[in-house]
């Protein structure tokens, strides 16, 4: 999937809808309070149960968001890219991780200390109202995927992850950097299986790999086949 950078010219918030609605100045004092973080690819940025501290807002590079089992199994909630924010929930209540984080590529990305954070709410009270709009699309996004696995069968939860990877795109064609391994976590199935469906989608011209790359071919197809609505 191609990274979706935010514009050259503003500040280090452009982009992201969180802090679209400060004043410049108010993005200023965000930006002051956040620390840059750089992370290498296979970089694991916390696991479940690690203090829940700060929020993440990641500038380059993209990271998963991930489920472990007791066995071991994963099961892959998202993947976060430019300029979306992640670890969002710890803000309100401070309780531990949720979810496990690691780098798929190398990332730069700012964190927002849970003490930073309550002292801008302090100040300007409009930042936890862009919180609350962040959870409450957190929500919905769990309680779709939690209905996929009910109401979809494998090849449909597959179709679905690929339209969801890849975003607001309108090329014809678009590239996702998410290996099929990567992607049997996303769709809650085997990687032998998610192959099978892979294969099938090849089939009928709505895809095709480029070895650990996905470039697809006819997102209207994937949309259809994972029972979503066209789009106009």
């Amino acid at each position: 999937m191609e990274i979706r950078l935010p514009p050259g010219n503003g500040d280090a918030l452009t982009g992201v809808e969180m802090f679209a609605g400060l004043e410049p100045e108010e993005r200023q004092r965000v930006i002051a309070a956040a620390v840059p973080r750089t992370y290498r690819k296979g970089q694991v940025l916390f696991v479940e149960n690690d203090p829940g501290d700060s929020l993440i807002v990641l500038k380059r590079g993209a990271v998963a968001v991930y489920r472990t089992s007791a066995a071991g199994e994963r099961a892959l909630l998202s993947v976060v890219r430019p300029p979306d924010v992640f670890g969002e929930v710890s803000l309100l209540d401070g309780s531990a991780r949720s979810a496990s984080a690691e780098a798929i590529e190398d990332s730069t990305a700012l964190a927002l200390s849970r003490a930073a954070f309550l002292e801008l709410v302090h100040s300007n009270p409009r930042i936890l109202d862009a919180v609350m709009r962040s959870l409450g699309a957190l929500i919905r996004r769990l309680t779709d995927q939690n209905a996929d696995h009910v109401f979809l069968d494998l090849p449909g939860r597959v179709a679905k992850a690929l339209v969801r990877l890849a975003g607001d795109s309108q090329a014809p064609m678009v590239t996702i950097e998410l290996n099929q391994s990567q992607l049997a976590e996303m769709a809650g199935g085997s990687r032998q299986s998610v192959n099978q469906a892979i294969g099938s989608f090849a089939s009928r011209g709505w895809l095709r790999t480029e070895g650990r790359r996905i470039v697809v071919t006819d997102l209207a197809a994937l949309r259809r086949r994972a029972g979503m609505p066209d789009k106009d």
